[in-house]
């Protein structure tokens, strides 16, 4: 296991390198309206815990088209609780995750739910709904709890969906097509799928 561990994080680290310079690599024309994002990990951003916690580290990534896409988050468990509009209230920024920011780092632009977003790397936040979810990209890399509104590149709406019991929060890819697919945010038992063209 640890081994299958140590190649996992060494495949992270790439992926995530490789969607940094791509980001980096996208021209100087328009810096001032360019919204891509390049992160430089430091020690507070690394999911290396040196301990076990109560929500552990989780990685998943997703070829879409010519696309990576690498998401990295932790993933809090439903233990007993009442979740959406209790634990985490309608209305309410959420983390998406638990612990640091859940990372998410395209190689190449893509769209999502139809809008534009450049190859970069960003923390993942939603404002969970009733009947609608705000699902935001932000440029911060920070403690999942330290949001910055202003920092927001990309804010889509989405509608979530009953799902089965899922007690440990996961991400994860469907409806895979050629250049789409869906990335879905599942928690107890609500599905909330997020598309994604490449």
């Amino acid at each position: 296991m640890k081994t299958l561990s140590k190649l996992l994080t060494v495949a992270l680290v790439v992926g995530l390198s490789f969607g940094c310079a791509q980001s980096q690599n996208s021209g100087n024309d328009n810096e001032a309206n360019d919204q891509s994002v390049s992160v430089t990990f430091g020690s507070n951003h690394d999911r290396e815990n040196k301990e076990a916690r109560p929500s552990p580290n989780a990685a998943v990534s997703q070829t879409i088209g010519t696309t990576q896409v690498v998401v990295t988050y932790g993933r809090p468990g439903v233990k007993g609780r009442t979740i959406f509009g209790d634990l985490e209230a309608y209305g309410e920024v959420w983390r998406t995750g638990a612990n640091e920011a859940t990372a998410v780092t395209f190689s190449n632009d893509v769209t999502v739910e139809g809008k534009e977003l450049k190859a970069g790397t960003y923390s993942l936040y939603t404002i969970p709904g009733e009947n609608t979810w705000t699902v935001i990209f932000n440029s911060k890399q920070s403690w999942g709890t330290e949001y910055d509104e202003s920092k927001d590149v990309l804010r889509v709406e989405v509608q979530p969906e009953q799902g089965p019991m899922m007690e440990w929060f996961m991400i994860y890819f469907e409806n895979l097509g050629n250049n789409t697919a869906d990335m879905v945010l599942h928690w107890n038992k609500t599905k909330v799928p997020v598309t994604i063209e490449a």
